[in-house]
């Protein structure tokens, strides 16, 4: 029996009138990439207002790794509302907080003594990631990478690569941070092919040093494994680990963003471990909290404690309800074993895109790590104009025909995945079959456009 149930036009009439009133309500700078409004959901499925049925391919940008409503993770957050539901770990603790950093701090890469600090928000974390790199190297300069996302706050916003919607009239920024190219191969910075190039693009970071900012100003490289809003790029296995040679060589801090990255989505509980790489600051958001709002910044214990009393924290982080969702979401992640789940997810998105890539030019570069896959489209293989309008164009397709998709990408020309690992096969299967209806659509609408210019 199909998952995708359609009864009414899309979008309903119900969820075209809370579209009116959000206009009245709510700001126009707070997007809405797909206009249904959600009555109840779980696992893979969202169901609106209107009693429309869609798969989720979006996973609340990348928020439910263990799937909508994980039965583990509210059970735990019933039974903790039942005890307190705020006291202000700085003031009056709990132990969940603690258990959850412990958890932590065994799962993140490298073998030294590690702490956790927990915050509300991905761009908190990385706020505080900066912060505590700064305080204990006594180095102002932050080295951060083009394609790049972080946050919306004020520093996250100048680390951000993409200018629209996320920085053009928010100026100006703040000071002492630098941008190199990342190992973005499809668009390669300098032209070269990968691996011939010799990783150009990660020797960089020294030419660097030389033109913008000297090694002993710099407090920190911060990246992404994967790039996640700059368009699901992996970067060369090579790239990670001439970055990690060259800080280490410099006493420069590394900040993994594992944001989008973290807790499986890749194939493995973290995307640094696919690399070799041991970050000395980790950043954690997104699926951590199983739906609720909770991030962390997991470092070495030395670097950690550089900081004085009371200069880390916040009222609401590590809050009770947020910290047993963690920790009843990465239980159902390793019971389950859905670091094994998304490769074979990612393995079956590959093969239909490159079966897709044979049929469609519009498919210029298909890449990914386990379940964070993508595929760029472009209007010319040769040219790789990106089509940011035909990407716009799918996504709408397939919403109305009971997909959630998102894009992605500086260009907006990426269409990513981000189901819940938890996804069934015929669930993913019924997904998949409507994106290659859409580019179906899509392709033979270019070739109409192309015929009569």
């Amino acid at each position: 029996m199909p998952s995708i149930r359609l009864l009414t036009q899309i979008p309903g009439p119900k969820s075209r009138e809370l579209s009116q009133r959000r206009d009245d309500a709510v700001p126009r700078g707070v997007s809405q990439l797909i206009p249904v409004y959600v009555q109840r959901s779980e696992g893979a499925i969202i169901e609106d207002v209107d009693g429309n049925q869609f798969i989720d391919f979006g996973g609340g940008i990348g928020c439910l790794n263990a799937g909508h409503r994980d039965p583990k993770t509210i059970k735990a957050i019933q039974e903790q509302a039942a005890r307190h539901l705020h006291t202000c770990f700085m003031v009056t603790p709990y132990d969940s907080y603690i258990r959850l950093a412990e958890k932590l701090n065994a799962l993140a890469p490298g073998t030294w003594p590690k702490k956790t600090l927990f915050v509300n928000s991905g761009a908190e974390a990385v706020e505080n990631a900066v912060k505590i790199a700064r305080a204990y190297t006594r180095r102002p300069a932050i080295i951060c990478f083009e394609d790049a996302f972080h946050g919306r706050t004020m520093m996250t916003m100048s680390l951000t690569s993409k200018t629209h919607p996320y920085k053009a009239g928010f100026e100006p920024f703040a000071s002492e941070v630098y941008r190199i190219p990342f190992g973005y191969c499809y668009r390669c910075s300098y032209s070269l092919e990968y691996p011939q190039c010799g990783i150009k693009c990660a020797h960089a970071l020294e030419d660097a040093f030389r033109r913008v900012a000297a090694a002993e100003s710099v407090a920190a490289v911060i990246f992404e494994p994967v790039l996640g809003e700059g368009g699901f790029i992996p970067a060369p296995v090579e790239f990670l680990q001439i970055l990690q040679d060259i800080c280490r060589k410099y006493g420069i801090l590394l900040i993994a963003d594992e944001i989008q990255t973290g807790f499986a989505r890749t194939g493995r509980m973290f995307a640094c471990e696919h690399y070799g790489i041991e970050p000395d600051l980790l950043v954690t958001a997104k699926t951590l909290g199983g739906g609720l709002p909770l991030a962390g910044v997991t470092g070495r214990a030395d670097i950690m404690d550089h900081t004085g009393r009371g200069s880390l924290g916040g009222t609401f982080g590590g809050n009770p309800l947020a910290c047993e969702a963690a920790l009843a979401t990465i239980e159902t992640i390793e019971e389950t074993y859905l670091c094994n789940r998304a490769n074979v997810l990612g393995k079956q998105f590959r093969e239909r895109c490159v079966s897709w890539q044979s049929k469609f030019p519009m498919i210029g570069d298909v890449r990914g790590l386990g379940a964070m896959q993508a595929f760029e489209l472009v209007r010319d293989r040769s040219t790789r104009v990106p089509a940011a309008e035909e990407t716009t164009q799918l996504i709408r397709y397939c919403y109305e025909r009971g997909l959630i998709l998102v894009g992605a990408g500086t260009l907006g020309n990426v269409m990513r995945l981000l189901a819940p690992l938890v996804i069934t096969d015929e669930q993913f299967e019924e997904g998949l079959d409507v994106i290659e209806c859409g580019l179906e659509a899509i392709q033979e609408k270019m070739a109409v456009v192309a015929k009569t210019a």
